[in-house]
């Protein structure tokens, strides 16, 4: 039988579950007002009626954002960099991480103190320019997938949950004549999928929300990424899906949902792709982080 709670932990496990929902309703409350501008008539919306549900419907917000041409090349650019420059990170951080977890790597304690360092001090914004120039990388998608295929955070994570791995299996490995690149894609990777996951999820939510290198590195309008035009649509009102519009009143009328509708257009994959990423993100994170 359940013990029965005392009226101090009732009241406890009370004031918990109240902080949770208020933490839970301050989260959705964003995400809901945004979906009910995006698709309220438009009268409404511009008239700031709208507290939390819809009123009206209407979609031609969202018509016009899938109409335009730009929004589609700044949306294939975003999958190109987010699928592109995951793929990159996690090998890249996979193969950086692995030999700092070996302790037959006579220099894993020195490698890892400059990585260390890395997280704490940076060259600087005009430094990082002038390397990506004077690489040739400038104005081209490299710019995007080279300076960021890594994160030194991510590394000391992915090397701690390689440590948790029985060692066993490695000299059984090796003594088996596998080298250590088979060892790393033939044992450790089918055994690390939950860092894996944890990498993927930080890493593609990480390039899909990345403005700031293109904002630097991309004057070429056709290798902008969506968060780019996003910005340009809602801070620099800098939007061409409105032209066709003859009547100035609906015009402005629609501009104002038009950004809404364009934000959903541009958070929903990540929505989409994160609860079948989340047991794993969970598990990963956790024994990444407290397993020695």
């Amino acid at each position: 039988m359940r013990a029965r709670k005392s009226v101090g932990e009732r009241i406890g496990d009370g004031i918990i579950y109240a902080v949770m929902w208020v933490v839970v309703a301050v989260t959705l409350y964003p995400f809901l007002y945004v979906v009910s501008m995006s698709i309220s008539d438009p009268v409404y919306v511009i008239q700031k009626t709208i507290w939390l549900l819809p009123k009206g419907f209407s979609l031609k917000a969202y018509e016009k954002v899938f109409e335009n041409p730009d929004v589609w090349t700044a949306y294939l650019n975003t999958i190109f960099y987010t699928v592109a420059g995951t793929a990159i990170n996690v090998v890249m951080t996979m193969l950086g991480a692995y030999p700092l977890s070996r302790k037959s790597f006579f220099a894993r304690k020195q490698v890892m103190i400059f990585i260390v360092i890395t997280m704490f001090f940076s060259g600087g914004l005009i430094p990082m320019f002038l390397l990506v120039q004077n690489l040739g990388l400038y104005n081209t998608r490299w710019a995007i997938l080279l300076p960021g295929a890594v994160s030194a955070f991510l590394i000391i994570v992915t090397r701690t949950f390689f440590q948790s791995i029985p060692e066993h299996l490695h000299e059984s490995a090796k003594l088996d004549g596998a080298g250590e690149f088979s060892i790393l894609w033939r044992i450790v990777a089918p055994l690390s999928m939950p860092i894996i996951a944890v990498l993927t999820l930080f890493y593609a939510v990480g390039q899909w929300n990345s403005f700031f290198p293109a904002l630097l590195y991309l004057p070429d309008v056709r290798l902008q990424p969506l968060s780019l035009y996003l910005i340009k649509v809602l801070i620099q009102n800098s939007t061409t899906m409105m032209e066709d519009m003859a009547n100035q009143s609906d015009r402005s009328m629609y501009v104002v949902q038009l950004k809404y509708s364009l934000i959903i257009v541009a958070i929903l994959p990540i929505l989409a792709v994160y609860p079948f990423l989340q047991k794993y993100f969970v598990k990963g994170v956790m024994i990444g982080s407290l397993k020695e």
